[in-house]
């Protein structure tokens, strides 16, 4: 799960940087999909934290 939601963070951060490279709609189309891969990569993160704490316990 952790390499999973690196990677999400990853091209999140390049689809954002690329997406503010792009003119008119289609930019603001690939930063909207950079985002949602951004912050599901953080979820990923998040989820991998708990998981790892509940089976410490």
């Amino acid at each position: 799960m952790k390499a999973v939601g690196i990677t999400l963070i990853i091209i999140g951060v390049v689809g954002i940087l690329l997406g503010s490279m792009m003119y008119g709609d289609i930019g603001i189309a690939a930063i909207i999909g950079a985002s949602g891969a951004l912050v599901s990569g953080i979820g990923f993160l998040q989820v991998n934290k708990a998981l790892q704490q509940l089976s410490s316990r």
